[in-house]
């Protein structure tokens, strides 16, 4: 389950229902907990400021931004004729989980903080529950099958029998991994009142079972990802090093092209050169493992402030002031905007997906749109560049006319 929706209900479980407040959580016996929040807030102009303003702003942004990124990214992988390869599907599959992220994540979330209740009853608490935490474990996971291909890319760059049914049981795999880890949620979620108001919910009444569940999510959601993305990653760096370091330029047998004497120093054909180069690993591979690196490192990133504060809020070592309040809220946004920056992280890494983006409506037409803009301002100061050519010329040959007309001047007559 995603981290987010079991920290919301961690976080303030005493704090009694307001009508400026989206989000109502339960409530268990911890006076200590109940007297901190108290006090902070006498002390505070308004407690509920940073949910119900700086949050709920941010919720917004990050939805509009994850929905027009990674449908801009499918779009331009579907609408036009780019290359089919295992990098572009893996880019395609994590696109659509990252959207699954923004419409079925965080819009969802956006609509329960406003209004408040939920109206929804029992079957439809669990189904959302559930797929909420299935896009959010696939958006990992998805990423961490990415990470696993372009370590085989790499391992194996001549394997290509079966590559494309390895990729596909990969992105399977990761979708069956999270289906399986957010299945406990469809029996601990259910319609409870609280404080007066229906909410889907979520109870283990006790602070201890809060902190064995929040390590159990911790782990899948975040340390198993990361151990298995730091193990291809480490496999791949000694890969390549060890390639690197075996490739040594051998001359062809019988050829005198080969070695050339300069200054009494050998040196290899151009030819030679290239053809031992073959053993190296492609560019484009490297280049590929360079923008999965940099989307792995975006991941941990976003997702290890979020879970490193949560655990420690969640074993009460981050006392409920209204700074760490103010934090917990903006480290809480950390998360879905992961899904908003591998979109432009592909872009970055990928032109042929900014190029094929180029042809796809509407950008098509904003670009079109620029380019005539463009286009105009060329001609205009291509015209005046011929005015100016022109009126050179013409003041060039009147200078011209002028000193002929004075030197051929009639002779003289002799009377």
């Amino acid at each position: 389950m995603d981290p987010e929706i079991i920290m919301e209900e961690m976080d303030l479980q005493t704090t009694p229902s307001t009508s400026s407040y989206t989000t109502i959580y339960p409530a268990y016996d911890n006076q200590s907990t109940w007297n901190n929040i108290t006090n902070v807030k006498e002390q505070s102009v308004n407690y509920y400021y940073f949910f119900d303003t700086v949050q709920f702003t941010v919720m917004w942004v990050l939805f509009v931004l994850i929905v027009v990124l990674n449908s801009s990214v499918i779009a331009a992988l579907l609408c036009t004729n780019a290359r089919k390869s295992r990098m572009n599907f893996f880019i395609m599959q994590l696109a659509v989980a990252d959207l699954f992220v923004g419409l079925i994540y965080v819009f969802v979330d956006i609509i329960q903080k406003i209004t408040i209740t939920w109206y929804a009853g029992e079957f439809m608490c669990k189904i959302v529950k559930f797929l909420q935490a299935v896009v959010m474990y696939a958006s990992t996971y998805v990423l961490v099958a990415l990470s696993i291909d372009r370590c085989d890319a790499i391992t194996n760059p001549m394997n290509f029998s079966g590559s494309w049914n390895r990729a596909r049981g990969l992105i399977v795999s990761a979708w069956l991994i999270s289906i399986i880890f957010s299945i406990p949620l469809l029996i601990l979620y259910e319609v409870k009142e609280v404080q007066g108001q229906l909410q889907c919910w979520i109870d283990f009444g006790t602070p201890r079972r809060w902190q064995i569940w929040m390590s159990m999510v911790s782990v899948m959601i975040f340390v198993l990802p990361a151990l298995a993305i730091a193990a291809c990653y480490a496999v791949i760096v000694l890969t390549i090093w060890t390639k690197s370091k075996a490739v040594v330029m051998s001359p062809p047998i019988n050829s005198r092209r080969t070695k050339t004497m300069r200054n009494g120093q050998v040196e290899c054909d151009p030819d030679s050169r290239r053809a031992s180069s073959r053993g190296l690993i492609p560019r484009a591979k490297i280049k590929s493992v360079k923008m999965t690196f940099v989307i792995v490192f975006v991941f941990v990133l976003c997702w290890s402030p979020y879970i490193v504060f949560d655990l420690l809020q969640v074993y009460n070592h981050i006392p409920p002031t209204q700074t760490n309040l103010a934090i917990a809220t903006l480290i809480q946004s950390l998360a879905p905007l992961n899904s908003a920056a591998n979109p432009l992280i592909c872009c970055m890494f990928s032109p042929h997906i900014y190029a094929s983006l180029r042809r796809v409506p509407p950008y098509r037409w904003l670009w079109c749109g620029r380019s005539h803009k463009r286009h105009a301002r060329g001609t205009q100061r291509s015209r005046s560049d011929s005015t100016a050519n022109s009126d050179l010329l013409s003041s060039t040959h009147a200078r011209r006319s002028h000193s002929v007309a004075t030197v051929n001047i009639p002779p003289l007559t002799l009377l």
